[in-house]
């Protein structure tokens, strides 16, 4: 048996260097490579994409893998983790031929260019086509799938949050509407004014980039093993717990927007950096839901970051750091702008509150898409229609529309929802953890190391062996409760607007 297993970690190295060496290329693709050059990489992507194909349908690698299934016995626990996440992906592209994985990955791989150049001309028929087959080779990949579950997206949403289903979401974001809907209208209607008008005030990028550098240390990452980098839309990715790269968008009138992203993927990073290192060993590491992976990102820029507690810590840095910019402005000040409720356009620069309405729109569009309901092509009215009967907003053109993000470019359908299932995780895991410690007395004396290392020994430490549902009872005791995230936020939200 441990021959057996050992053989197919040799393989498995190799198939994740390869990985590697694509994930890096699409790094610079989104970092750094001049725009002739992106349909090249989307080609040579493609191309390391078949050796992929080639290692894990190999017939040495499928006896071996089919063995260790069958019979575990002699494994580990981690080890049998590993095994049976690797049937799971196995399973998923057994029935894959090489011209069909060539393809997919082809298409994947260019689709981003498409949109980048549409978002840059604000046009969506530019991106169309590439949406279009995107979303045709998505469809065409779970048809050749022994077993899927009961439609398109609801096969789609079991991949990124094992046990998820449209029924699952469906109550789930019926829950959300019937309340944060009407609590954004009170707001609207009732909450008192809250002076925002310094939060725009320009502020040079490589004061920005200093803050950045900054708050990443602060979250308890370790410089050594980080990149930090800009792009057109903000990501992180890592290359092993050595190597973890954060990316962050700079705009010199934006100087707090700046401060949320990086806090945000700062989280991702501390996720990537403090798994146990028996996971890489093992080849079980980073396999945490999507809904895991955002819920610490949520956590740091929205529980943490937008705390009166953290803002009365940051203030004082953000006034030095800024060269004297927001000199006037007091950390209660700094905590309502920031905390300002106000539908907008922009999913990423959404306010705390209305931030799940953007999630809930395009749950419901990518559902119908993905499932053959609409044509991608119906997919630009019906999200201004969706953003004027939700939020109130007009939407002016497709930059500001469904061109704003980067998901719709892969095969990343299912996955939105999980930065909305990762704010209700993050409500209830800090529940949690306030029984144990005062977390914010640590996070006002900028003590975040004392929160990275419970999530660390908590959180971070079974993410990659457990369901998602396993993953919140064992954090917590219970199963995802969405009434902790919806009181915290009728709590927090009426308090703010001086609501009764």
């Amino acid at each position: 048996m441990n021959e057996k297993l050992n053989r197919l970690f040799e393989i498995l190295d190799e198939v994740e260097a390869y990985g590697r060496a694509i994930g890096k290329m699409s790094f610079d693709m989104q970092c750094c490579a001049p725009k002739d050059g992106m349909e090249r990489a989307g080609e040579d992507m493609a191309l390391l994409g078949k050796r992929i194909y080639e290692l894990t349908h190999s017939e040495e690698y499928v006896s071996l893998l089919t063995a260790l299934h069958t019979d575990p016995e002699g494994l580990t626990d981690v080890q049998r983790k590993a095994v049976e996440r690797l049937w799971e992906d196995y399973e998923k592209v057994k029935n894959f031929t090489p011209a069909f994985s060539y393809e997919a990955d082809l298409i994947g791989n260019t689709a981003y260019a498409k949109w980048l150049e549409a978002k840059e001309k604000s046009d969506f028929s530019l991106f169309s086509d590439a949406f279009a087959k995107s979303v045709g080779v998505t469809r065409r990949a779970i048809d050749l799938r022994d077993e899927k579950k009961a439609t398109y997206y609801d096969t789609c949403l079991d991949d990124f949050e094992k046990g998820g289903s449209i029924a699952q979401l469906d109550a789930f974001f019926g829950a959300l509407k019937a309340r944060i809907l009407p609590l954004i209208g009170r707001i609207v209607r009732e909450g008192k004014p809250i002076r925002d008008d310094f939060m725009h005030r320009p502020c040079p990028i490589e004061r920005q980039e200093a803050m950045s550098r900054w708050l990443l240390e602060v979250e308890g990452l370790a410089p050594s093993r980080l990149v930090f980098m800009t792009t057109e839309h903000p990501f992180t990715t890592n290359f092993g717990a050595c190597d973890v790269r954060v990316t962050s968008h700079f705009y010199e009138s934006d100087f707090i927007s700046n401060v949320f992203s990086t806090l945000h993927e700062g989280g991702h990073a501390l996720f990537m950096q403090n798994e146990p290192a028996e996971f890489e060993k093992n080849h079980v590491a980073d396999r945490m839901s999507a809904a895991m992976h955002e819920c610490i990102s949520r956590f740091y820029e929205n529980l943490i970051g937008r705390s009166e507690a953290f803002l009365r810590f940051v203030t004082p840095k953000i006034k030095e750091l800024s060269g004297g910019v927001f000199d006037d402005v007091t950390p209660r000040a700094l905590y309502e702008a920031v905390n300002v409720a106000r539908p907008s356009l922009i999913r990423t620069e959404a306010d705390e509150l209305t931030y799940c309405v953007h999630i809930m729109i395009r749950y419901e569009l990518e559902k119908a898409f993905v499932n053959g309901e609409i044509t991608v092509d119906e997919v630009p009215a019906l999200w201004n229609a969706k953003y004027k009967e939700y939020l109130g907003v007009d939407v002016p053109d497709d930059a500001h529309g469904c061109l704003q993000d980067v998901h719709w470019s892969g095969w990343d359908y299912g996955y939105f929802p999980s930065y909305a299932l990762g704010n209700a995780y993050g409500v209830q895991i800090l529940r949690t953890m306030e029984k144990e410690f005062d977390v914010f007395a640590a996070v006002e004396a900028g003590d975040l190391t004392r929160i990275r290392d419970w999530l660390k020994e908590r959180v971070f430490a079974i993410a990659s062996l457990s369901t998602p549902d396993e993953w919140i009872r064992a954090i917590t005791g219970e199963e995802l409760n969405v009434g902790y995230y919806l009181d915290y936020l009728e709590d927090k939200f009426t308090h703010l607007y001086g609501l009764q």
